[in-house]
């Protein structure tokens, strides 16, 4: 493991790269601070990145790219057609997954809305161990439902279950006996379960998934965004994987499945996606949407440039000791998160830390949406930006106006990779423990603009009351002229 021990015996991530390039941040003041986010709306999608110190959003295009990445755009081929930077794209990707047939995209949610073109059919469902946004989203514009079917133990916040992302296989079971397999479009396994905590799933019960998908004659869909998290879960707690090495537990993964799918803004830290399919007859049902939609099936909308670091990020991902620090450094944020009694998501998982805004704000009704309160007053008593991952994330039913509420109150902490340091995470540890202690001061929120699809990319709050004031004198009492 890529950890060194010091300091009375407490261990510490250590990067196993250096930092050869930077890019300047701004700590604002916690009155502008304030200023910003009643700008954004209470949006912390929102906000302008000049008033953000550190931005712990997402992790998705904002990987530090390496210096072998960096060269490889030097060489790209902009050729509309044939380019041989596809093909080296193509190549690696077959090396990796073992599939014949692949489809670019210039993100994730593309990659989605050819699935959802070509897989769902009204009036069936989805199967997923858990879903995102757009996959959800793909799914019901289609006249079709989500069923999740997570493992019990990954909606438990505190847990010591290693793979809390598995998928009930019981439960999956019982709804081919309930609906019929015809009565499923596909199912979906997402590596990484990112709504609720960026929780793993393991090979075994990929296996079992597998088997009974092929049993019924139903694609097995794999979103491997997030696979860089998965597979380092899986080297370091999954007993079928942990004396093989890294492209190994790909290959076995990717066996299992007909088609996988992926963000490259994430897998392969660039920005771009695609979908790889092992059925000719599959690929040439999806292949006519790439030029609708995206572009020539030789760049489907991504930059030539994007499409070579992507292809040696695809090797990065491969070597453990380039996946391996951003879990590190999360599990080193929860830890110590956890450790000063600042309720979060255990054990830690992946993409980023989460914490628990329904045990930090027990007093703020759930439909007061704590998570967005709670990420506005992490950013005014931090500067740093995080996401909201609770009942703001979720869709409004448009045709009876029912909101459900969701499974988890999460605020996200996002550690893209290779990106932060030690110091900058420590930093961030201070300033939540600091809002946890005066926690009693955050009340909720209400919508002002409530969109009707994907409403937490761009609807806008206020907060009920006047909190965020309050909020902003116990930090200047507390702190003085500090930042």
């Amino acid at each position: 493991m890529s950890k060194v021990t010091f300091f009375r015996g407490q261990q510490l991530p250590l990067e196993m790269h250096k930092v050869r390039i930077i890019q300047k941040l701004t700590l604002l003041p916690v009155e502008q601070r304030l200023e910003a986010i009643r700008a954004a709306g209470h949006n912390t999608f929102l906000l302008q990145n000049a008033d953000v110190f550190l931005d712990m959003l997402t992790d998705s295009g904002v990987n530090a790219m390496s210096q072998e990445q960096q060269a490889a755009m030097f060489r790209a081929d902009d050729a509309y057609a044939g380019s041989a930077t596809y093909t080296r794209l193509y190549d690696k990707l077959v090396e990796v997954f073992g599939m014949e047939y692949f489809l670019p995209a210039h993100q994730g949610r593309a990659a989605e809305n050819i699935l959802g073109q070509v897989l769902v059919r009204p009036d069936t469902a989805v199967a997923m161990n858990y879903h995102f946004t757009t996959s959800k989203q793909h799914v019901v514009v289609h006249g079709a439902e989500v069923l999740e079917l997570i493992h019990p133990d990954g909606l438990k916040v505190t847990s010591d279950h290693p793979f809390k992302g598995n998928m009930d296989t019981d439960a999956l079971r019982a709804v081919i006996a309930e609906r019929g397999a015809e009565g499923l479009s596909f199912v979906r396994m997402e590596a990484g379960t990112n709504l609720i905590g960026g929780q793993p799933f393991s090979l075994d019960n990929l296996t079992e998934v597998s088997q009974i998908c092929h049993e019924h004659d139903i694609p097995l869909v794999l979103d491997a965004s997030l696979l860089a998290d998965n597979l380092y879960f899986m080297k370091i707690r999954d007993p079928r994987c942990v004396d093989l090495e890294i492209p190994a537990i790909v290959k076995a993964m990717a066996d299992l499945c007909d088609i996988i799918y992926f963000s490259a803004r994430k897998l392969g830290f660039g920005r771009g996606g695609g979908i790889c399919i092992r059925d000719e007859a599959m690929y040439k049902r999806m292949r006519g949407f790439v030029p609708m939609f995206e572009g020539f099936l030789t760049y489907g909308g991504m930059s030539v440039r994007e499409m070579e670091a992507i292809t040696v990020g695809l090797d990065e991902t491969l070597d453990f000791d380039m996946i391996n620090q951003g879990p590190q450094f999360i599990a080193y944020m929860v830890n110590e998160l956890d450790r000063r009694g600042v309720p979060v998501i255990t054990p830690p998982g992946g993409l980023g830390a989460h914490v628990d805004a329904m045990r930090f704000l027990d007093h703020v009704d759930q439909r007061q949406y704590p998570a967005a309160a709670l990420a506005s007053a992490v950013f005014l008593a931090s500067g740093v930006r995080g996401m909201e991952r609770g009942t703001m994330s979720e869709a409004r039913d448009i045709n009876t106006g029912v909101e459900p509420l969701a499974h988890m109150e999460l605020v996200r902490l996002a550690l893209p990779r290779r990106v932060f340091t030690l110091s900058q995470v420590n930093y961030a540890i201070d300033r939540i423990d600091w809002l946890y202690q005066n926690r009693h001061l955050v009340g909720g929120m209400r919508w002002v603009e409530e969109p009707e699809i994907l409403r937490f990319f761009y609807g806008r709050l206020e907060p009920i009351g006047d909190w965020t004031t309050r909020l902003v004198e116990q930090f200047r009492a507390d702190f003085g002229d500090s930042l």
